[in-house]
């Protein structure tokens, strides 16, 4: 028999309860202190029937015991309905909406009652459709982090990954910064490493990439640094839509393989070493293996197709732009630039100072003069210091006779070391 009330249609069926002498053994037992457990083994029952029967009084013959609750017929397409749209997919909205109709149902209800939805829905968002450019077309770069141990460090590594889109040739290159400079440079040395251009560079929406994207229309305005970069390059840039990462997949799983394969369980005794290694590690090892989707290696799809399809690096190269950063002296009369310590002149402690970044120098501004100059060390937790910048803050601790003023006395040091030594040289 069924009963329908507030929207909801609730089964109910008589269920046999075990015999009334097995419940007053269960009870007398029980009473003597007997355990749940013993008395479970003892009558063969159990040990949750046991504790049930225990707890209240249960009668004779049979009980009646609620099945699962549904939805009427009408109250369930309305929660479908709702699911679909108002609700947008949230089975705790549309129980919301039907209560002030006097459908009081559980959250599980709505999901029981929407399970064909949610499994399209969900088949929709994962479902992708794999796109194949031609050879050349397209370079795909995304950045990814790791720490890893370095001169006994543990640093957080910046990788930037770039992957051909047809050959999966890849390049990758340590950064100890995401900072636009390091996608630049990151991209103009895979340029250089593949010996050619693509058309096309698709990335994501970093900030250093993208400034800012407009959901509604579409359109994506690229950070002026790095659209000039693109210029300078010659290469069209293009961004992923957002929280869709599968569209630059193949990057992605680079970022992975990269991780997973070139850096898993390994520690470096310098920077140097970890870049010299991962430079060893493409093309012993990422260019030669067979790929799971090409069923090559990325190296012969690339020397087969793709080579002769990369347009040709320019003759003059630009110079890299440089990169400005503001910093506080710290109290040692340093400034910090990735784990990396320069110092300035004392005297400009507390001071906010301009940090220049070019390839190979690091140039310290403090207003319009220059206050240090120093060679760029990539080495984390490095220290670079001119002694001169300490000049004048030593104190001297106690003073010394001038060796004239111990001549005046008939004396000199030579004397006084004679003693000390017993008279030997």
């Amino acid at each position: 028999m069924e009963r329908e009330a507030d929207g909801v249609v609730s089964p109910a069926g008589e269920v046999p309860v075990i015999e009334g002498e097995l419940v007053t053994a269960i009870r007398t037992l029980a009473a003597r202190g007997v355990g749940t457990k013993a008395i479970a083994r003892e009558l063969g029952v159990a040990r949750n029937t046991v504790r049930r029967y225990c707890r209240a009084p249960v009668p004779a013959g049979v009980q009646t015991r609620p099945r699962a609750r549904r939805l009427t017929a009408a109250h369930r397409e309305q929660a479908r309905a709702l699911y679909a749209g108002a609700a947008a997919g949230n089975a705790v909205v549309v129980q919301r909406l039907l209560a002030p109709q006097g459908c009081a149902v559980s959250a599980r209800t709505i999901e029981r009652a929407v399970a064909d939805l949610r499994q399209a829905a969900r088949a929709a968002a994962l479902a992708t459709v794999r796109v194949e450019t031609p050879p050349g077309a397209q370079l795909q770069v995304d950045f990814g982090q790791k720490m890893v141990e370095i001169a006994g460090h543990r640093v957080r590594v910046c990788l930037l990954v770039a992957v051909l889109s047809y050959s999966r040739r890849i390049f990758v290159r340590a950064f100890l910064h995401e900072r636009g400079a390091a996608w630049r440079e990151g991209i103009a040395a895979a340029f250089g490493h593949f010996g050619g251009l693509p058309r096309v560079i698709l990335g994501d929406n970093a900030r250093p990439l993208v400034r800012h994207r407009d959901r509604t229309t579409g359109t994506v305005v690229f950070h002026p640094a790095y659209l000039a970069f693109c210029r300078d390059w010659d290469v069209q840039p293009r961004a992923c839509a957002p929280y869709r990462a599968r569209t630059k997949g193949k990057t992605e799983a680079g970022v992975k393989y990269v991780k997973r394969n070139a850096l898993a369980g390994l520690a470096f005794a310098s920077f140097a070493a970890l870049e010299q290694h991962l430079a060893t590690w493409i093309g012993e090892t990422a260019d030669v293996r067979v790929h799971g989707t090409t069923h090559e290696t990325p190296r012969a799809r690339f020397e087969a197709a793709e080579r002769d399809a990369l347009r040709p690096l320019p003759r003059f190269l630009r110079p890299p732009r440089e990169l400005r950063l503001t910093r506080r002296v710290a109290a040692d009369a340093f400034v910090d630039v990735d784990t990396v310590r320069y110092s300035v002149p004392h005297r400009y402690v507390r001071e906010t100072v301009e940090v220049v970044l070019a390839e190979d120098t690091v140039t310290i501004w403090h207003g319009a003069a220059i206050i240090a100059t120093h060679a760029r060390i990539t080495e984390p937790h490095a220290r670079v210091v001119d002694p001169s910048h300490y000049d004048g803050l030593w104190r001297p601790t106690a003073a010394t006779p001038p060796a004239g003023a111990l001549a005046a006395l008939g004396r000199d040091l030579a004397t006084y070391a004679s003693v000390i030594t017993g008279g030997a040289p």
